[in-house]
């Protein structure tokens, strides 16, 4: 018990810290889903971090855990390991849930294999808006292992970077796409898989 309360303890104070960081707010307490909606049998925490997925059996479908509050300008940023044969997941950003619905439309920081750093439009256009180029992800990426990404929106400005290498700078050229939204963590439908995300923090622009 005493191992636990010092555990939590030292949780909460790691993410105190990443979050007076240079003006940036913590998103995740290390501990709970507070803040956060979503399937809680898909999403859990564990060790300091989020997981949507499971190793274990196949993901039935896209799944999505959603900040309650929406963002308009902001730098985000956050950790993550992605694991599993052909996983596949994202951060979703000035997006909305669609009603009735299990999807989210809006802009992603894609994960995993051929996608890594790119930017997609999740349930909207459908589409990649600006891929990654594949030698800035080969030279940055650390596979299955903890990686960081960093997101900056204002205006109608996108900005990625894994672990501090920028892969993307897009511009919307389309005055009639939302820009604001919520945050997003996606698990992509598929085979057994993983995705971890913990020291998620943002600055309002």
């Amino acid at each position: 018990m005493i191992r636990l309360l010092l555990t939590m303890s030292l949780l909460v104070a790691a993410a105190s810290a990443i979050a007076a960081d240079e003006g940036f707010e913590s998103l995740f307490d290390g501990r709970t889903l507070d803040g956060w909606e979503g399937d809680t049998k898909i999403f859990r925490v564990v060790d300091g971090a989020i997981v949507g997925g499971t190793l274990k059996e196949r993901i039935a479908r896209n799944e999505f855990l959603c900040t309650k509050r929406d963002f308009a300008d902001f730098e985000l940023r956050l950790t993550f390991k992605l694991l599993g044969k052909g996983a596949n997941a994202g951060v979703q950003f000035r997006s909305r849930r669609i009603p009735n619905h299990h999807e989210v439309k809006g802009y992603q920081a894609d994960l995993g294999d051929g996608w890594w750093g790119s930017l997609y439009d999740e349930s909207r256009r459908n589409k990649v808006l600006v891929a990654a180029d594949p030698a800035v992800v080969k030279q940055a990426l650390k596979r299955d292992e903890w990686n960081d990404y960093a997101v900056r929106c204002q205006g109608p400005r996108i900005q990625i970077w894994l672990n501090g290498q920028q892969t993307i700078d897009y511009t919307e050229p389309d005055d009639k796409i939302e820009r604001d939204g919520l945050i997003g963590l996606q698990i992509h439908g598929g085979g057994p898989s993983e995705a971890w995300y913990k020291d998620l923090r943002i600055k309002k622009l």
